[in-house]
């Protein structure tokens, strides 16, 4: 059972960025009437989302994040010893974003990069990693990037993934903290079986863009796409959510010996509000312990954890102690939890780019 404890460790501040494009579902084409697209909102929770200009990357999304957050944090950049990209969406096939964006934010050529390639579970395993790094003192300080613009490879033919995404990026920066011995407590698993649910067909290696990657097929009235762009099997991940998040975050808490009521905030993958709304009855949860940024934002992959924390949470995360769990899930199949303590972070205003 994958559990994984990072101790000495603590967030020093969260910063989120997001295009200042609002695309509105009440105005978008892809539904056929007024009564479908309301009924797409009541279950999905998504009235708009943000969508970012085609000169605009996940990465331009991040380093502005990162760049807002390293100045309020007052942190010099020869001190970031390690950074850590997670996206879906990156700048190329090769080389990796997190090298760019190393030379972009002016970070020291004894920086550590890496780019992990994962979507809605990834500010979870992203913590993972980075944490890991971090906990034995020898790196200081690390920066872990999440995000994604996921609307550019999905159809706006499809009714079913269109107007569910929208694009993100954001920063959490990490410190070495002999203060904070509790650092991280996680549980992490995935199901490779289920890649399918949510896939791109073509345009990696196992199957290269060919002609026949940009015909647009129809499968089903409201539902046209080419095999360029996100396949999204709606069943499949909404059974795999409502069962493998509960699941994944009782595990921990009964790992780590903590009480649900302990807990101030469970901050979900903003998938849609009908499945979030299933995992936080089958806990037993308060409302109130359960923030969402859907309403604004939509499901914005790996950016959702972070960005609920800025657009939900932002001024009371500046004044006061807080316990969380975050729980991602999706794409892969992948999922995890993780116990986490802030106090008193850094958290600027949502960025707009």
């Amino acid at each position: 059972m994958a559990f994984l404890h990072t101790t000495n460790l603590s967030i020093k501040g969260i910063a989120a960025c997001v295009p200042k494009m609002v695309e509105e579902n009440r105005e978008s084409s892809v539904f056929h009437s007024t009564e479908e697209c309301e009924k797409f909102i009541q279950t999905t929770g998504i009235e708009r989302r943000r969508r970012a200009a085609d000169s605009i990357c996940t990465s331009d999304l991040c380093l502005a994040a990162a760049e807002k957050l390293l100045i309020d944090l007052k942190w010099q950049k020869e001190t970031v010893d390690c950074l850590i990209f997670v996206t879906q969406t990156p700048d190329y096939i090769l080389p990796a974003t997190s090298c760019i964006l190393q030379n972009k934010l002016g970070l020291n050529e004894d920086c550590y990069t890496l780019d992990i390639s994962l979507g809605c579970s990834g500010w979870v395993y992203g913590l993972s990693v980075l944490s890991s790094l971090l906990t034995s003192g020898m790196m200081k300080r690390g920066i872990l990037l999440c995000g994604d613009t996921t609307l550019k490879p999905t159809s706006s033919l499809d009714k079913s993934a269109w107007p569910l995404f929208g694009d993100a990026g954001t920063a959490t920066a990490i410190e070495y903290d002999t203060d904070s011995p509790m650092g991280f407590q996680f549980h992490l698993a995935t199901d490779g079986s289920g890649y399918k649910a949510i896939i791109i067909p073509d345009g990696g290696y196992r199957n290269q863009v060919n002609a026949s990657s940009f015909n647009v097929y129809k499968q089903e009235d409201g539902i046209a796409r080419n095999r360029l762009q996100t396949i999204l099997n709606g069943m499949d991940v909404f059974s795999f959510g409502i069962s493998k998040a509960p699941q994944s975050i009782n595990k921990l808490l009964e790992h780590i010996n903590k009480d649900k009521c302990d807990v101030d905030y469970f901050l979900f993958h903003q998938a849609n509000l009908f499945m979030n709304e299933k995992i936080r009855k089958k806990l037993k949860l308060k409302e109130i312990q359960v923030p969402y940024s859907l309403k604004d934002y939509g499901n914005t992959s790996s950016a959702t954890i972070p960005l609920t924390l800025v657009t939900q949470l932002q001024s009371i995360l500046q004044k006061t102690k807080l316990s969380h769990v975050g729980c991602g899930f999706g794409v892969g199949l992948s999922w995890g939890s993780v116990y986490f303590e802030t106090e008193k972070i850094v958290c600027p205003n949502l960025i707009e780019l």
